[in-house]
């Protein structure tokens, strides 16, 4: 029995570990940081965000009423374009901070959840170019898009929280606050 007392602790204690693991190392906050592509995100973010409101705003307004279907798609447009542009240079700082374009273990899930963004913004645009689903499917499908995309920044939003956490524990304040990433 004492031996499984001692398993069970060495579990709890690796576990915790992992738990308190800050999400930046001491280098990659430097290089996160020093990156101007930190910068990029933290602009292209909120931007992305306001441009999913006013784009949600028109297309329910256009599944309640059936009208401004133009604008509608105009909007969903202009936040796919966006959100793969938010995605290219997630990649790159992703890379200059973590060595790696996508899925570094301090944003696996958020990358995983990405691709599924992804492939509902892009199901989308091909639905639209090719005349597929009529035009209340396509509108039906820009909100799964979006309902993804809300998790997704929610995801995004949870990490940010949890390095300022990182950060105040660690004894420091943040040396750029304003930024998201």
């Amino acid at each position: 029995m004492g031996s499984r007392t001692s398993a069970s602790s060495t579990q709890r204690a690796a576990v915790n570990d992992v738990a308190r693991r800050p999400l930046y190392t001491a280098d990659e906050r430097r290089r996160r940081d020093a990156s101007g592509w930190t910068l990029v995100q933290g602009v292209l973010a909120p931007i992305q965000f306001l441009v999913f409101l006013v784009s949600l705003g028109l297309v329910l307004r256009f599944l309640a009423t059936g009208e401004g279907h133009v604008a509608a798609t105009i909007s969903v447009v202009t936040k796919t374009l966006l959100l793969y542009t938010i995605m290219v240079t997630g990649c790159i700082w992703e890379k200059v901070v973590f060595g790696r374009y996508l899925f570094a273990p301090a944003f696996y899930w958020e990358d995983v959840f990405s691709m599924l963004v992804l492939a509902l913004h892009t199901a989308y645009l091909v639905a639209l170019f090719t005349g597929a689903l009529g035009a209340r499917g396509q509108m039906l499908l820009a909100l799964a898009a979006y309902a993804a995309y809300a998790i997704n920044a929610t995801q995004f939003l949870l990490k940010l929280r949890a390095a300022r956490l990182d950060q105040a524990r660690l004894g420091g304040a943040p040396a750029r606050p304003e930024l998201l990433a």
